[in-house]
């Protein structure tokens, strides 16, 4: 199930929620350098780490699920953010190049339709984000933070997803490598740890951060829709006529007699 929206921003704007975003924004910026010219989707709540491509995509879009929740963004000028179902993204297909999801697939309660619909609305070549708690982190024990929620995920695990959804995982990054703690020594100090534990300890990060690509070649009509029943109409047979003692011989004495002008013919010729 969704966290609340109003949940997820009073985290980000606490003094580890503000951490937390350059951390994860850092690593994000450098999986995407270069954005210019395309169309940038937000699924979740991704709007924390969508700021930096605003003044360099063609477009920036986020997208909050129905059950979370919505809330506006970004606080200055027109509102980029929509209400929708997870399952049901108000856009058309391939009008989307890369795709970044952050606290919403390991909340979601339909993982499979979220990624279906995502690879309908990406381009041939677009690319998917996803960030996800690491289940080998510390993090995704820390229920005070919304990344102890939902269903952490490993790195393997999370590729594997992907493969079964038809995408092709390129890259897996780790980041938010300090304590979950709000120790104000542990957060001036978090450039620090996060260079630390990003040589050292990058498999107990918390979050997994993966980078995938569109399958382009796959199985059409995953999605069955019910066929709905129509009634048909049959014309009626006709009404076969009684069949009486008189009818009965009536057929008997034509039939016979219709055999006895076959022997004349066949004894005149």
């Amino acid at each position: 199930m969704h966290d609340d929206v109003t949940d997820l921003r009073a985290f980000y704007e606490t003094s580890l929620g503000l951490v937390v975003r350059r951390l994860v924004r850092r690593r994000v910026r450098a999986l995407w350098p270069d954005v210019r010219r395309d169309v940038v989707l937000g699924l979740g709540y991704a709007t924390p780490f969508l700021r930096p491509f605003r003044d360099e995509a063609d477009r920036v879009v986020a997208v909050m699920p129905s059950q979370q929740g919505v809330v506006r963004w970004p606080a200055d000028g027109r509102s980029l953010v929509a209400l929708a179902d997870e399952t049901e993204l108000p856009l058309p297909d391939y009008s989307v190049d890369r795709v970044l999801v952050a606290h919403g697939l390991e909340t979601s309660e339909s993982r499979g339709r979220m990624l279906e619909e995502i690879w309908r609305v990406m381009a041939a070549s677009g690319r998917l984000m996803v960030i996800v708690p690491n289940r080998r982190g510390l993090w995704s024990r820390a229920d005070r933070t919304p990344f102890g929620h939902g269903h952490p995920y490993s790195a393997s695990q999370i590729q594997r997803l992907l493969r079964e959804a038809n995408f092709v995982p390129e890259r897996v990054e780790r980041a938010v490598h300090i304590p979950p703690l709000r120790s104000p020594f542990l957060l001036t100090s978090a450039p620090a740890w996060e260079q630390l534990g990003h040589r050292w300890f990058d498999t107990f990060g918390g979050v997994v951060i993966v980078e995938a690509s569109k399958q382009v070649y796959r199985v059409a009509g995953t999605r069955r829709r019910a066929r709905r029943m129509r009634p048909v109409l049959l014309p009626r047979p006709a009404a076969q006529p009684a069949r009486t003692e008189a009818g009965e011989a009536a057929i008997a004495y034509s039939a016979a007699a219709g055999r006895s002008m076959s022997r004349i013919a066949i004894w005149k010729s």
